[in-house]
């Protein structure tokens, strides 16, 4: 059986801890004993200083615990650009009883972290929580050996869902969702954490409106002392949209077009045939599909007006989408009050569906779905109100564009496609009557697209061969990426001669393997912990000595600069986003292509398919691309699993490194990766567990860890110390606990539409992408941010949506970051949002302490052994396979 770290020692279950510890007395290292007792002692909880007492299980033998667990749940995040989140009533958590044989955290460890030299407070050293259920009880005082309240009351977290179904009067019940659209800003991070539904369940969780999408969305200032230069999150988007325009092309060049409502023809009709036949079982999909669909390479993008490093702007103004048309959206604003919909979701609409969008609208309803944060029920009771009589589930309207939609919420969770058969089953619990029509007619009408692709280990089976269901955008990516991550890795096969000149002497033994496997080979992965990206920092110096235009990109600005610090160029760290946009690196060639001859990208699991994709079609061919990273962290934001499936497919050499990450936290880390929660010695107090009853106590322990006990012991400030926490809702998320850690660490009106000067906040300028920073001021032209020292603005009509307090953080948000102390908050309630690779990241984000507030129980050890990751359905392993030979043909051999 798996045990807690010993750093904060494991102790007896809660039933059965005892409370006769002298207060002032200094924990051991020993583990405690269970004390005789009958399970469920109703003792009273006794927290002096420096004293150990019973801790119950959340919503175990206490009424408030139990509470606590029944509350609203919204602890779990789904990958993508959208982040969804649950405000409706969940089953409350099993909690799995304590008992002699499953140790859990004693309040010994707590009491160490913050021990003090001349008083001996810890971090336990808290009075409980009242039971009066506020949520933010930062106001509360830190008083050492404060006799705690009676009974506690559970954290009064999230509210009830939102019933946004049509009325009784036909309408979408749409006008719910405008009060509450500024309640969660699209962050674009997701934990890729969910509960188990499938991507595609029609109970599944319902979206938040308050994506980043709705509302005016104009244009921000003007790069302040930049000139014309474009913001780096301007020019990300006009590489997207390049990307976009290049998709487009590739469709409107297919040979044999099919018109709506037209019968199909040609490689279409095909697919479509295949499809019927193949699911219905009357013929093997290898008759209609002998081999995977052509790839088509895109091609280089356009060249960056003037090429080479492009100088930051002192203030970047960073605006969001492109206005519609007035005359757009008047028109959309006019259809949108017919149906009963909120006229706040004119813009986005018409910005999503063009210029004729108010008649596109009318003819089709259902088009609402195309706007992220609309539900089918919603779009189904704009549409009565819009159509009466004429519209039923089986309209073919509906059906395209529920295939759609389900499509887009799966890839919201990490997915490229998906299986045929789940979309069935999603479409029969929307209440479509022929499912198996309804795809048919979205694969005609060119909605999805239809996919076999044939694995290297497919031949001589005689199972159906599952067909699978996929939007253009991710298609298209996946096999542009798969051509040129193939091209990169045909360049440099036997370059031996050359290999010998790059000298690997002076380095570990990681790393010269590194430098080797680069030297002849044009791709390479690299895998291994935090300390392992001292591997291609050896490569760099090596690449740069031979004078090759060597660099490498971090996911975040964190990582940049504490790549820079381990090299003697800080110039050749630079970020994934900044590469792209032109504002960091080379610049780009006169062909467009990055001017630079090896690339390492480290972060590498957190390349979403279409960031990938860009980035690979930026390598001119002769350039060395290593993706390096930690296979243990959670998987990217937006769509895909480009590192795992490149480590899957085994496409290329693949460097495992073997140096470990130091320290007890270290230790614990790499049990957790290999699936078990060992017990380490901590005998500087890096590793604290805090055992809590209900989300109340945790939000309150996480105030006292942050505002006094950690900064005490480790001489740190509230500044070095990040919270994290499996979700954004729910009585201990992250709007929680930055309410109660901005109470007592900075309070104020909030007079810059929430926000104060110093306040700690996350900016999101793109879907994907978190950016720390604090409040400077604010004006006329926004919201002024200090991110890291670069000074930012941030348009009033994109605060709302892109910015939000950051004392505490998702996971997602945190990857690719590090601070000196981390404290994990896990209420009863992020049971079922935990997971290997979620524990995995938030535990490695501590540099020199751990403290975890721990109310799940045995789900955390539960987590690390038998939730390893929860799978995406993506096809670039299978594009980057080689394809396997016909049996005939090996008869042949």
């Amino acid at each position: 059986m798996t045990a807690l770290p010993r750093g904060a020692t494991p102790g007896p279950p809660a039933e059965h801890r005892d409370t006769t510890a002298a207060a002032g007395t200094e924990p051991t290292a020993e583990s405690a004993v269970p004390a005789p007792g009958p399970a469920g002692d109703d003792a009273k909880p006794h927290t002096e200083r420096g004293t150990t007492g019973p801790v119950p299980a959340s919503g175990a033998g206490d009424p408030a615990g139990a509470e606590a667990a029944q509350a609203p749940t919204d602890v779990t995040e789904d990958a993508g650009t959208e982040v969804q989140h649950d405000d409706t009533p969940q089953p409350a958590a099993q909690a799995t009883p304590a008992t002699g044989g499953h140790p859990t955290p004693s309040d010994e460890g707590a009491a160490g972290p913050a021990a003090d030299a001349g008083t001996g407070t810890g971090p336990a050293d808290a009075d409980r929580p009242s039971a009066s259920g506020d949520d933010s009880p930062a106001d509360r005082p830190a008083g050492a050996g404060e006799e705690p309240a009676e009974t506690a009351g559970p954290s009064g977290g999230g509210g009830g869902g939102e019933g946004m179904a049509a009325g009784a009067d036909g309408r979408s019940g749409l006008a719910d969702a405008d009060a509450t659209r500024a309640e969660t800003p699209s962050d674009g991070d997701g934990d890729g954490d969910g509960d188990g539904d499938g991507p595609v369940e029609a109970s599944g969780r319902p979206e938040d409106t308050g994506g980043g999408t709705v509302g005016s969305e104009e244009a921000g200032g003007e790069a302040a002392g930049a000139g014309a230069q474009l913001s780096e999150a301007e020019a990300e988007i006009a590489a997207q949209r390049a990307l976009r325009e290049r998709i487009e092309r590739r469709k409107a060049e297919k040979t044999a077009p099919v018109e709506a409502g037209a019968k199909l023809s040609g490689q279409a009709a095909d697919l479509l045939a295949a499809v019927r036949a193949v699911e219905s079982g009357a013929k093997s999909g290898d008759a209609f599909f002998t081999s995977p669909a052509p790839r088509r390479v895109a091609p280089a993008p356009a060249p960056t007006p003037g090429a080479g490093p492009a100088a930051p702007a002192r203030v970047a103004a960073v605006a969001g989408p492109a206005a519609a048309a007035p005359e757009s959206v008047a028109s959309v604003r006019a259809v949108l009050a017919e149906g009963g919909a909120p006229e706040a979701l004119a813009a986005p609409v018409a910005g999503v569906l063009g210029e004729q969008a108010g008649q596109v609208l009318r003819d089709d309803p259902w088009q609402l779905l195309s706007v992220p944060g609309v539900r089918p029920e919603q779009a189904d009771g704009f549409a009565r109100a819009l159509l009466g009589a004429e519209c039923g589930p089986g309209d073919e309207r509906r059906t395209a564009a529920l295939v759609g939609w389900l499509l887009e919420r799966a890839a919201v969770q990490g997915h490229t496609a998906l299986e045929s058969g789940a979309v069935r089953k999603a479409l029969a619990e929307h209440k479509v009557p022929d499912p198996d029509e309804a795809i048919q007619h979205a694969v005609a009408e060119g909605v999805v697209l239809v996919f076999q692709d044939s694995g290297a280990d497919d031949s001589g089976s005689d199972e159906p061969v599952e067909v699978l269901l996929g939007l253009d955008r991710y298609a298209l990516a996946e096999e542009s990426l798969a051509d040129g991550l193939a091209r990169l890795a045909s360049t440099f096969s036997d370059e031996a001669a050359e290999a010998r000149s790059w000298d690997a002497g002076g380095v570990s033994p990681s790393a010269a393997e590194l430098i080797r496997a680069v030297a002849s080979n044009g791709l390479v992965a690299h895998s291994g912990g935090e300390a392992a990206r001292a591997e291609p920092a050896a490569l760099l110096a090596v690449a740069r000595g031979l004078g090759l235009r060597a660099y490498a990109a971090s996911h975040s600005a964190d990582g940049r600069r504490r790549l820079a610090a381990a090299i003697d160029d800080a110039s050749a760290s630079v970020t994934v986003a900044g590469l792209l946009a032109g504002s960091e690196g080379p610049g780009r060639d006169e062909d467009g292509a990055l001017a630079l001859d090896l690339l390492v990208v480290l972060d590498a699991p957190q390349l979403d398919v279409e960031t990938a994709a860009v980035l690979v079609e930026s390598l001119a061919d002769g350039t060395r691309l290593v993706l390096s990273g930690d296979p243990g962290v959670l998987s990217s934001a937006g769509a895909g699993r480009v590192f795992a499936d490149l480590l899957a497919a085994r496409a290329c050499p693949h460097v495992v490194s073997r140096t470990p990450d130091p320290g007890p936290i270290g230790e614990l880390v790499s049990g957790i990766g290999i699936g078990e929660l060992n017990q380490v010695e901590a005998p500087g107090k890096e590793v604290v567990i805090v055992p809590v009853r209900d989300a109340g106590e945790a939000v309150h322990r996480t105030v006292q860890l942050v505002a006094d006990s950690v900064p005490r012991a480790f001489g740190l400030s509230p500044a070095q110390i990040q919270v994290i926490t499996p979700g954004h809702g729910g009585s201990a998320g992250t709007r929680a606990l930055n309410a109660a850690l901005k109470q007592r660490l900075n309070p104020g009106p909030g007079r810059f539409g929430g926000f104060d000067p110093a306040d700690r906040v996350a900016y999101v300028p793109a879907p994907g992408r978190t950016l720390p920073g604090t409040v400077v001021s604010a004006d006329a032209d926004g919201l002024h941010l200090d991110c890291e020292g670069t000074p930012v603005v941030v348009p009033k009509d994109r605060v709302e949506t892109a910015v939000r307090h950051a004392w505490a953080l998702t996971a997602h948000q945190a990857t690719g970051m590090r601070w000196p102390a981390v404290v994990v908050v896990l209420p009863g309630d992020a049971a079922p949002a935990l997971s290997r690779p979620w524990i995995y990241t938030a535990f490695s984000r501590g540099e020199r302490h751990l403290s975890v507030v721990h109310g799940v129980d045995q789900a955390l050890p539960r987590a690390v052994t038998e939730i390893p990751d929860r799978p995406r359905t993506t096809r670039l392993r299978t594009l980057l396979q080689p394809p396997a030979e016909s049996p005939a043909a090996q008869d042949a051999h």
